[in-house]
Order: structure tokens, then sequence, then C-alpha cells
């Protein structure tokens, strides 16, 4: 299939394995969450009745004074542990690579179709200005795009940092919770060929 090239006049050949892949709800919807699980941190820690200071001794007699009880640490007292207390884990889910390179495919193939996938031959600036980025989309009627560069310059970086709900990646930094995230994906041509090569 063609994508066309915005300004150029011309249509950059790419793979439909890639680019007109049919979309997979299930698929992406897995390899997401797998990816925001794996930047849980995980270190969340209570204390269970084991872990706290304190006597262990039987506060009252066994019998005729109501409920039995053994110490003031367990859970129905204030101050005592927690009944299940959380414990330090990891929530990485295990994503096979064919998984994750078949579902970012799939997101890549429906922006296109939704037409929030916008090809250029280059995207630079010559000084790291903000104005003289917003010049630069404006003349391309995007607003809030995903930036995707075959190697982001740190010109780049640095103009567009201050404008809110717009990104600047390199293809090794693509990830599919910033496409989904993303209205709108402008690449570069390099860029295509880049992830082309990488996904197909």
């Amino acid at each position: 299939m063609e994508l066309a090239v915005i300004g150029s006049g011309q249509a950059l050949q790419v793979s439909d394995r890639v680019f007109a892949r049919e979309f997979n709800e299930d698929l992406v919807h897995q390899v997401v969450v797998a990816y925001r699980n794996a930047g849980r941190a995980g270190t969340k820690a209570q204390l269970s009745r084991s872990d706290l200071s304190g006597t262990t001794k039987k506060f009252k007699k066994q019998k005729g004074g109501g409920a039995r009880h053994g110490d003031y640490r367990a859970p129905i007292f204030v101050g005592g542990g927690r009944a299940f207390a959380a414990r330090p884990r990891s929530f990485a889910q295990k994503v096979n690579r064919k998984m994750y390179r078949a579902a970012m495919a799939a997101i890549l193939s429906e922006l296109n179709r939704q037409g929030r996938l916008k090809i250029v031959e280059s995207i630079d600036v010559d000084q790291p200005k903000t104005r003289e980025l917003v010049g630069k989309l404006a003349s391309l009627q995007l607003s809030r795009p995903l930036i995707v560069t075959e190697s982001g310059s740190e010109a780049l970086y640095l103009a567009a940092r201050n404008l809110p709900k717009v990104e600047v990646r390199d293809v090794q930094g693509l990830d599919p919770v910033s496409l989904v995230g993303a209205e709108e994906v402008l690449m570069t041509t390099e860029a295509v060929k880049k992830v082309e090569e990488w996904l197909a």
C-alpha cells in the first residue's frame, strides 16, 4: 500500500503487514496493560500482626469475658496488624515479541485507517524555539501530535517540551501506550522505514 507524504505530492510504498493490518482489540488491550504494569513499582508494603512490635500476651482469660482474644495486635483492634497485608511484588506480565510487534502494527494500521497518521519528509527546527515548532505544526494543521523521527534532535525535543500534549519520540522509544493515547501521529519517512523494518 501507499502512504501520502504531506508537502511532496509523492507517495511512500509501505508493507500491508504493518500499515494495513486488521485491528485486534483484545491483543492491543493485553499489550497496553502489560506495558503499563511493567512500569509499576510494586513496592507497596503493610504490616501484618506478625510484623508489629508489642507483647503477644493474652490480655484476658479465655472464658467468661465475651469474645475470645489473644493479643492486641489482632486486625480487629485499632493499631493492630493488617489482615491481608500487601507485600512488595512484581506486576510484570509476559508478552511475546511476536504479540508485541503485532499489536504495534495493529495500532499503526488503525491510526492510518482513521486518518490520524501523517507522514512528512522531515520535521526539525533550526533552534530550540517553541514558536518555530508551533508554526511548523500549524502549517500541517496539527496541534497536539506525537512526533516520531528516526533519531530525534535535541533542538526538536527542547522546542516541544513546553507544548502540552506534544511529544517527540525516536523509533526506539516508540511504545503502544504513547501511540494509543495520541490524537494524531506525525512520522518522518525515515521513521516509517525504520518502523517497517522493525515490525515487518
